[in-house]
């Protein structure tokens, strides 16, 4: 008996890694010598790491410094745990990494959407300790919900702050933003896993701690990997029409079937999808999914066997029954027409077996 092929729709939690990438890999492989190391091997290494990084800049536009990390999570660290500006102000839909290591941060207050309101952000920083480090991502993981950020950035700057801008959902599909420091994610765009880069205007905005990457990050750079994010970057991105089409085509058919598309009416990513089918509690569309051969995820996280209420969703002011009935959709570069319907098919016979119980 042939084993059904699974369809795999969580793009956003990780994207397979691209071939280009791969052969990136493998080349840095070969140079196996410390970047650091004075010697030929090391210098070789060492040249090969800034080729990198220069072609790394090039793809985004950017013309700041880049510190190489081992993924999103240490860039956001770094971002939060090293900035000079003493006063932070941080979403509270930002990704969950955010929130653990702003805890002393001012919350800024968002709408039903999950957006920050540029007159909200200059009202709350007339009174802030200048200057200030004000975190809000560019595109929401869980919701796919887009912030403005060039109105956030303009507002930031003319109270003397600074904006840091978390774009593990957008780099590779949407244009750099305007911020003074940039989280990106290896692993979201067809690069390995387990590397990463914080992205800075100008490395003044940070306290240095000795080691590597300028004195800003210690531990030994991942060439290989960091090689394999870079191609990955470079890669052509022209299949955005594409994932747009797809995502609307799924919005419109799970709205007909009497679901409910999350902060529909809000500007969202074309890759990203949080639907609500009601009655149903996401742990258990998740296994039924599962067992049907998808991979999705949820809009809120399971812990210790309690499905805790997303924080994304509790912060919009969404129904906490409502919240517990969500999961998340994302659409990749290989998604086909074909396989969108046939989630959608199973969207609806579970939701119809869920009616008829």
């Amino acid at each position: 008996m042939t084993e059904t092929k699974r369809i795999y729709l969580d793009y956003a939690a990780t994207a397979p890694m691209l071939e280009v990438a791969k052969q990136a890999c493998i080349e840095g492989f070969e140079r196996w010598a410390n970047p650091s190391s004075p010697h030929g091997d090391g210098r070789a290494a060492q040249s090969m790491l800034e080729n990198a990084r220069r072609r790394f800049k090039d793809a985004l536009g950017w013309d700041g410094d880049v510190i190489f990390t081992s993924g999103a999570s240490e860039a956001i660290r770094m971002a939060l745990t090293q900035s000079k500006p003493s006063a932070q102000y941080v979403s509270p839909v930002e990704h969950d990494v955010v929130l653990r290591f702003a805890r002393n941060a001012h919350s800024i207050p968002v709408d039903m959407n999950g957006i920050v309101a540029p007159s909200h952000l200059n009202h709350l920083l007339k009174s802030a300790e200048s200057p200030a480090l004000v975190a809000i991502q560019s595109v929401n993981n869980e919701t796919g919900v887009m912030q403005d950020l060039d109105a956030i950035a303009k507002v930031v700057r003319d109270r003397g702050s600074y904006l840091l801008t978390d774009c593990s959902q957008s780099i590779g599909k949407l244009p750099l933003p305007d911020a003074d420091m940039v989280i990106v994610a290896g692993h979201k765009f067809g690069g390995p896993p387990g590397v990463g880069a914080l992205l800075v205007k100008g490395l003044r905005l940070l306290q240095a701690d000795g080691g590597q990457e300028q004195g800003y990050r210690s531990g030994t750079q991942n060439l290989p990997y960091i090689m394999g994010m870079t191609a990955a970057l470079e890669a052509p991105a022209n299949w955005a029409g594409r994932a747009a089409e797809l995502r609307q085509h799924l919005d419109d058919a799970i709205r007909k079937a009497g679901g409910a598309v999350i902060a529909e009416n809000a500007q969202r990513i074309a890759t990203i999808g949080s639907y609500h089918m009601p009655g149903v509690a996401a742990n258990t569309q998740l296994i039924k999914f599962d067992m049907a051969g998808f991979s999705v995820s949820a809009g809120s996280a399971c812990s210790s066997g309690t499905l805790k209420t997303s924080h994304v969703l509790e912060a919009m002011g969404t129904d906490p029954q409502v919240a517990r009935e969500v999961i998340r959709v994302s659409i990749g570069r290989d998604t086909s027409r074909a396989q969108i319907y046939a989630f959608i098919d199973k969207w609806q016979s579970i939701f119809a077996e869920a009616k008829s119980a």
